[in-house]
């Protein structure tokens, strides 16, 4: 019989019976039997000059080897670049240099290079050749010949298990164990205490402030001083991988050396990732993990591959807000289905968390932060294509959240959250109608901030909208004036009255070109502008706006508007009392009567209209009914908004004068000193407000009377 055989195939030819045994071995030998070069030294890229602000971290880490016990297990997690291997890269050297163990250092971060490396740990704990030809070849479970060596290695050792990602292939086969004669240290961005059973968890974050300062200074010391590289260090968000970067970059520079200060603002001028890569070696490997723009790449790369896209679109998602605490019921809308499948939303999340790509904070809301440097490397790689989709959800999301009809309120927690990403959104930049719905939205929330006493953030919202809006929309665009309104009212609230009646001025006579004296947003403007006149001195225009606004919104919005009725409420506290015993005016002091009937009792404009009328009350010296009147206002500003609401302490402020009118002195002065110690601890000691009841309880204590422009 003729036999034919190619390649590596053979033919074999008997007269008798013959059992053949043979194993084959399909690929490359070279590759197939290669493992590292080394397990006794860490496989790591750059070595941080000084390890800095890990001294917890280590000191838990080096006790373990105090009593030359082993049998525990510690798992190192945090996002990429946070400087996990660092940490196990130091223990390393104190475990081998200083406390005599062996040290094995394994890469786990995928399937081959995990079973090649705990293999060469086998050999070097004295496993035989063929052990662990017949481990490679499948003949024998690779992992319980490595932990059979480990066991009876007869030298206390410690096993590193490097950038173990993806912990299911450390859980097929049972690598990771525990053994009494040493310590294993994993590396992770896997958080899940799941994954890890029995291990003791440690998370790895950024640095504190003065300390990823002092690691740009380790790395380029003649570059600049300490409050420089600490400037840099906010911008990098003190992330360990970037701060080395920036670094490498400044300590390498050779034709043209850059100080720390011309580093920070090639960064402020949005030359963000590229810039930080450009610090690595030029020479060495091209691994990922060393920079920022890919680190985070592998494991988007992951989800992609395990048939999770929902997780990668979240994160380009996250990245059109801000690294900052995002509540995480913004998620939970179904907006979101304009980016992809709402009930993925938590699978996508979960998946976010587990590979420490995001954290769960609480900061009284319960939100999502994600890393700004994460984010600007995610933002950078995110497709063009999908930007427009991307840009649109999220506007959409915040928009959402954000009350359609602003009302007075105590402060909530939520809408402080919500600025800084209407910031980054605008700053982002978007299409002209985009741009415009999100001036539209920040605008808006300016105004809900104002009406709970967050003026300061307010105006910071207001402010950024119409710097980051102009160039998109122009100067003139009507939201961008209405915004840049808005900003005015808000300077006046925190006192700072010139830029306010400078501002306000100016968007008020614009819209008056634009728009005509009587459009809503023009009005708006007339009303902001009477109230910071009243209180620099300038009352004749004060009065003579105020009514003009009465008869415009009288004339555009109706007589039972909220808005028309406010107005008419402030000329309760503009009229003297000859004014207001006018017979024009006397109508007037039935409005708390006519809010009542059109907007119901417990509406906001309501109670600033019995709130005036108190006031008009204290005027003309029917001192009872005021009191009666401001007391019970008093009681509801307290119940619906809190005692330190600034409108509750003008109310407290107005319940004073009353008390010192009718003779009690002591009551008097007792809420003025109250009203006193929280208007400063609130606006301020040097606000007007503050000065102004400064006065007034000066006045109560001298015997003396004196009104203010509190109002």
């Amino acid at each position: 019989m003729d036999g034919h055989a190619e390649d590596g195939g053979r033919v074999y030819q008997s007269s008798r019976d013959q059992h053949i045994s043979e194993y084959h071995y399909h690929g490359s030998e070279e590759l197939g039997l290669a493992g590292p070069d080394s397990v006794r030294r860490p496989a790591v890229g750059r070595a941080p000059v000084v390890l800095r602000d890990r001294a917890e971290v280590l000191e838990r880490l080096r006790s373990s080897t105090a009593a030359r016990r082993g049998g525990r297990a510690f798992v190192l997690h945090g996002m990429g670049g946070c400087g996990k291997t660092a940490v196990a890269y130091a223990f390393f050297h104190f475990a081998t240099e200083g406390n005599s163990r062996v040290g094995l250092w394994v890469n786990a971060s995928d399937r081959a290079s995990l079973r090649s490396g705990m293999l060469a740990v086998a050999a070097d704990r004295g496993a035989a050749d063929g052990e662990l030809l017949a481990a490679r070849n499948g003949l024998r479970p690779g992992a319980d010949l490595v932990w059979e060596r480990l066991n009876r290695s007869t030298e206390p050792w410690l096993l590193v298990l490097d950038n173990a990602d993806d912990p299911e292939i450390l859980r097929d086969g049972s690598w990771l164990r525990t053994s009494p004669n040493g310590i294993v240290v994993v590396t992770t961005r896997r958080a899940a205490p799941r994954w890890w059973p029995g291990a003791e968890l440690q998370y790895i974050g950024v640095l504190p402030r003065d300390d990823a300062a002092r690691v740009l200074c380790d790395l380029a010391p003649q570059s600049g001083t300490l409050k420089q590289a600490a400037e840099i260090a906010d911008k990098l968000g003190r992330l360990p991988l970037a701060l080395t970067l920036a670094g490498g970059f400044l300590s390498h520079q050779v034709l043209a050396p850059w100080t720390m200060d011309a580093y920070r603002r090639h960064l402020e001028e949005g030359e963000g990732v590229e810039l930080i890569d450009q610090g690595a070696d030029i020479l060495s490997d091209d691994d990922p993990r060393h920079l920022v723009a890919r680190t985070w790449q592998l494991t988007l790369d992951g989800f992609e591959a395990r048939g999770l896209p929902e997780a990668v679109t979240l994160l380009r998602l996250l990245a059109r807000f801000a690294p900052e605490p995002l509540p995480v019921s913004l998620l939970n809308h179904p907006e979101v289905g304009r980016a992809f499948p709402r009930a993925r939303t938590e699978a996508a999340l979960r998946a976010l968390l587990d590979q420490s790509l995001t954290e769960l904070i609480d900061v009284g809301v319960r939100c999502v932060q994600t890393h700004g440097v994460l984010l600007d490397s995610v933002a950078s790689a995110t497709p063009p294509e999908k930007l427009a989709v991307l840009s649109t959800t999220a506007g959409k999301l915040l928009n959402a959240a954000v009350p359609e009809q602003p009302d007075a309120g105590p402060e909530d927690p939520q809408l402080r959250l919500l600025s800084p990403h209407a910031i980054a959104m605008l700053r982002h930049g978007a299409p002209p109608q985009t741009m415009a719905e999100l001036v539209g939205t920040a605008t808006r929330l300016a105004t809900a901030l104002h009406r709970t006493g967050d003026y300061l953030t307010a105006w910071e919202t207001a402010h950024g909208a119409v710097q980051l809006s102009r160039e998109t929309l122009g100067a003139e665009h009507r939201l961008v004036l209405a915004a840049d309104s808005r900003a005015g009212r808000a300077l006046f609230r925190l006192g700072r009255y010139p830029e306010a009646e400078r501002v306000l001025r100016q968007v008020r006579g614009a819209q008056e070109q634009l728009f005509g004296a009587d459009d809503p947003d023009t009005l708006d403007s007339s009303h902001g502008l009477q109230l910071v006149l009243g209180n620099v001195g300038k009352r004749p225009e004060a009065l003579s706006l105020l009514r003009a606004t009465i008869t415009g919104r009288l004339g555009s919005l109706g007589p039972a508007h909220p808005l028309t009725l406010r107005s008419r409420a402030s000329l309760l506290t503009m009229l003297s009392k000859s004014e207001l015993e006018m017979p024009e005016n006397v109508p007037l002091l039935s409005l708390p009567t006519d809010c009542e009937r059109h907007l119901g009792a417990d509406h906001t404009v309501t109670l600033g209209a019995r709130h005036n009328h108190a006031w008009a009350l204290y005027v003309l010296h029917q001192l009872r009914a005021a009191d009666e009147e401001i007391r019970l206002v008093s009681e509801m500003y307290e119940q619906r908004f809190g005692a330190d609401y600034p409108i509750a302490l003008s109310a407290q402020q107005l319940h004073a004068r009353i008390h010192y009118r009718l003779g009690n002195v002591e009551a008097a002065v007792g809420l003025m000193d109250e009203v006193v110690q929280k208007r400063a601890s609130s606006l301020g000691p040097d606000h007007p407000f503050t000065t102004a009841s400064r006065r007034v309880l000066a006045d109560f204590r001298g015997n003396g009377q004196r009104t203010c422009p509190d109002r």
